[in-house]
């Protein structure tokens, strides 16, 4: 399983997330997505994000079903129009 960080920019900044965004992205997600999870932290800086728990053989494919819930969710919604994905990817952090 990978965590995946969505990047959402918001149309203007300071821009609210729809507080019903969980229930939308599930509603975006199709079983081959394999999304177990999905947590939003509207409060990060600089832009929001949606974490998105993937099950896939890889992080490229974990990224790319990510990317497309994503792409869903913001094409579908009239809530997030004017809303865009910076990037989803899993964050990796350095080994000290």
């Amino acid at each position: 399983m990978y965590l995946v960080h969505a990047h959402l920019r918001p149309p203007v900044p300071g821009a609210a997330l729809p507080t019903r965004l969980p229930a939308l992205a599930h509603a975006a997600a199709r079983p081959e997505d394999a999304v177990e999870h999905i947590s939003v932290h509207a409060n990060a800086v600089p832009d929001p994000v949606i974490g998105l728990y993937v099950l896939a053989d890889s992080l490229p494919q974990a990224e790319a079903a990510a990317g497309a819930v994503c792409a869903r969710l913001l094409d579908g919604h009239p809530e997030l129009l004017g809303w865009s994905l910076v990037r989803a990817e899993v964050p990796l952090l350095p080994i000290e």
